[in-house]
């Protein structure tokens, strides 16, 4: 099990006073991380107050549990996991966090962080403190309420996954997940780079590492899925879905995003 707690396996902001300002207008997660209709003033306005990350590294943490809420964060690049330590020492993945997924919000009402957040590759974030966003909030109503929009969001997954019993729809469900989620930052919706282990898989899913194996390779030879080290390939979309207990889909272009 990865240590937490070394202080060189954290990613340290104010190691790096110079961080880059970054231009929001010029990004590529734009419309996913900005409300819809911000003016060319109101973007000015947020790019002042972000500043984006220095590489983090595969095993660097974002956020330790437990310690004081300082900023929230958008992930530009990469992946991270979010996860707690249970009472046998064993991690427990609550979250993973893809480009344009907001880091941090559960640890607003504490002000203290709940959970460890930990870079699963070479990953950047851009990053928002507490205060400037409480202050841009008070001339921009929009982003107060784009982030009730994505805390609102999230719950709605999590409601999602609730009530899945059997192990083919939890990995039915998590890789379409995933699929929306590539296709809305305008990657892949079928060619699913995934940078967490079949460990964390299972943990997120609360199945076995052997489970998430045996349910990979009968969705293979089923013909619904093509499974690599780190990469799936969904080769039957309409059949993952009906295993996952999803409704057929409208307006999904994967071909073009194939």
């Amino acid at each position: 099990m990865e240590s937490v707690q070394t202080a060189d396996n954290v990613c340290d902001f104010a190691r790096y006073a110079g961080l880059i300002k970054l231009a929001c207008s010029r990004c590529a997660l734009h419309d996913r991380c900005l409300p819809q209709g911000f003016s060319a003033g109101e973007t000015h306005r947020i790019e002042q107050i972000v500043t984006r990350s220095r590489p983090i590294q595969p095993g660097e943490h974002l956020f330790l549990a437990g310690e004081e809420f300082r900023f929230i964060a958008t992930v530009r690049t990469g992946c991270f996991k979010s996860y707690v330590i249970d009472h046998e020492g064993k991690q427990q993945v609550l979250e993973f966090a893809f480009p344009g997924d907001v880091i941090g919000l559960d640890a607003i009402h504490a002000h203290r962080q709940r959970t460890n957040v930990v870079a699963l590759e070479t990953s950047a974030v851009c990053r928002l403190t507490i205060e400037s966003v409480s202050r841009m909030m008070r001339h921009l109503p929009e982003l107060q309420a784009e982030l009730f929009r994505v805390m609102s969001s999230r719950i709605s997954e999590l409601e999602s996954t609730a009530g899945q019993p059997s192990a083919d729809e939890r990995v039915a469900l998590f890789l379409i997940s995933i699929s929306e989620n590539f296709y809305r930052r305008g990657y892949s919706a079928s060619e699913l780079h995934l940078a967490m282990s079949r460990y964390d898989i299972a943990s997120y899913l609360k199945l076995t590492p052997e489970t998430i194996s045996r349910v990979l390779s009968r969705f293979q030879n089923d013909g619904v899925l093509r499974v690599g080290p780190k990469q799936v390939s969904i080769c039957d979309r309409e059949k993952l879905k009906k295993i996952a207990g999803k409704k057929p889909e409208h307006g999904l272009d994967v071909a073009r995003r194939a």
